[in-house]
């Protein structure tokens, strides 16, 4: 087969190509020993965008061998920490130049709006990679003192080795926040991506060589879960594997990883985040950040605010904003200039996200809004609020990514916590108050790796990210996602004892 696709965009009235081979040592190749193919979809219209090579086992023992190759030789401790952060630079430029290219293929394949995956994901990772280029030279030790007449000691950060990175549904964004450690602290990478979204990453490879980047430093494989994903998982000569997706799968990485050279493994796993409302907030503005918690992505989100609390005096205002709020969220094709939400990514996940819905509606939860079918083609789902909601309603325990939200009302600040706290999740939550005591004692008594006072679901490139609980292990994004790709070694110097012997 080729190994690019010529994709026209109607709507612009241009076309755009996209490489579909894997990208290993900075050529697009074919599979060495498989004709299986992975196919694109466009979930605005049910329509293949177009088809990539799907990697098999020996790809993957290619991939990583070229990314092995390449940090013994031309990367990795080879390489000064200015030529890291000059070819991280050359790449965050290269993006930037791009950014409308790669937001018209991310709209395409996952159904984004055009103008957020320009501004917010892209941007996003233009300004990721720069932050981590200003690291790449900054990947410090420390000198300790043990006896100043005889020894000392110091410690190494070295970068970790050959890191593997994958996800059941990626963006743009969160390939970033792991490559642009990973580079900056001197790892070379495999990346599987989404076999759901595979299109931006086999576009943002051809930068990476257009950027300068020794061939085998940056390797892209799409694949499907059950061979490429399990193959990197249980690699014995990967180092590290950093995962986004669902629990579920993490689980089976982190298994498959003990069972093999006990690689390091970080996951960005699922969450159940919860959303509260108290008496002194200012409605208005809790009101349109639970809904942007909702709608941001169509609900695709592992930090989604599936799970509002609100307090009973201020209950019923409350959900007359909201109800607007959501109501005004334009969910539309993502060329359509005033979409701010699209479909959801796959047919998968739109027979899941209805299967809630229904579920919801069984078990006795009330439809405030939504929780109809469109009957136009596309996964589309309608951002659909429920409440008179209990806490063993599957739509108030599980993840459903998708925008389905529950709304549920508490009389105490102690409820109100217990309530948040009543999951298996703890990657997000948020609360609004305007009182500063409160926002202080509920802040400290959430169990979520990031908590949101007075807003909702936005990230910085310099404050670390993760979850608690079963939403995963390790951080992503500022200085403490270094530690995830290097390990500590401590040197011990004698310039001064004399070992007598025998003992």
């Amino acid at each position: 087969m080729s190994l690019s696709a010529q994709v026209n965009i109607p709507s612009l009235n241009k076309t755009v190509t996209i490489p579909t081979g894997l990208f290993i040592n900075n050529e697009f190749v074919p599979s060495v020993d498989s004709q299986e193919l992975i196919h694109a979809i466009n979930p605005a219209t049910e329509e293949t965008i177009c088809s990539v090579v799907a990697a098999s086992s020996k790809d993957i023992d290619v991939a990583v061998a070229a990314a092995r190759k390449a940090f013994q030789t031309t990367w990795g401790k080879n390489v000064t920490g200015f030529e890291r952060s000059r070819l991280i630079n050359k790449l965050a430029d290269l993006i930037e130049r791009d950014a409308s290219e790669l937001a018209e293929i991310e709209t395409l394949n996952n159904g984004k709006p055009f103008k957020i995956a320009r501004d917010f994901d892209i941007g996003d990772s233009i300004q990721c990679l720069r932050y981590y280029a200003g690291w790449a030279d900054k990947i410090i030790g420390q000198s300790l003192e043990v006896d100043n007449k005889t020894k000392f000691a110091f410690t190494r950060h070295d970068p970790i080795g050959v890191c593997v990175f994958h996800g059941t549904i990626q963006s743009i964004c969160g390939m970033a926040w792991k490559v642009a450690p990973a580079l900056a602290t001197g790892c070379t990478i495999v990346m599987k991506p989404s076999e759901l979204t595979p299109l931006t990453a086999l576009k943002l490879s051809e930068l990476v060589k257009e950027a300068g980047f020794p061939p085998g430093v940056l390797n892209t494989v799409p694949s499907l879960g059950p061979v490429g994903g399990a193959a990197l998982a249980s690699h014995l000569d990967v180092d590290k594997v950093a995962f986004t997706g669902s629990t579920i799968t993490g689980r089976k990485i982190m298994e498959a990883a003990a069972k093999s050279n006990l690689k390091k493994v970080s996951l960005e796993l699922g969450g159940k985040s919860p959303h509260l409302v108290f008496e002194s907030a200012d409605l208005e503005q809790a009101a349109a950040w639970a809904a942007l918690g909702i709608c941001y992505n169509s609900g695709q989100d592992c930090t989604a605010g599936s799970r509002v609390y609100v307090q009973e005096s201020v209950y019923e205002k409350f959900l007359e904003q909201l109800v607007a709020k959501v109501k005004a969220q334009v969910i539309s094709h993502g060329f359509d200039e005033s979409s701010g939400g699209g479909p959801v990514v796959s047919k998968g996940q739109y027979d899941r996200v209805w299967g809630y819905i229904e579920s919801g509606k069984q078990e006795g939860a009330k439809v405030l809004l939504g929780g109809v079918k469109r009957s136009e083609k596309g996964y589309w789902v309608d951002p659909t609020i429920f409440t008179d909601i209990r806490p063993d309603m599957r739509i108030v325990k599980e993840e459903i990514f998708g925008p389905v939200l529950s709304v549920g009302v508490f009389k105490t600040e102690e409820e109100a916590i217990a309530l948040a706290n009543d999951t298996t999740y703890g990657l997000g939550a948020g609360l609004h108050s305007n009182d500063a005591n409160q926002c202080m004692r509920v802040s400290s008594a959430l169990e979520a790796g990031t908590v949101w006072i007075n807003q909702y679901n936005l990230l910085n490139n310099n404050v670390p990210f993760g979850g608690k609980k079963q939403s995963g292990i390790g951080r992503e994004l500022g200085s403490y996602a270094l530690e995830e790709y290097t390990s500590v070694k401590a040197v011990h110097w004698n310039f001064g004892e004399k070992l007598e012997w025998p003992l």
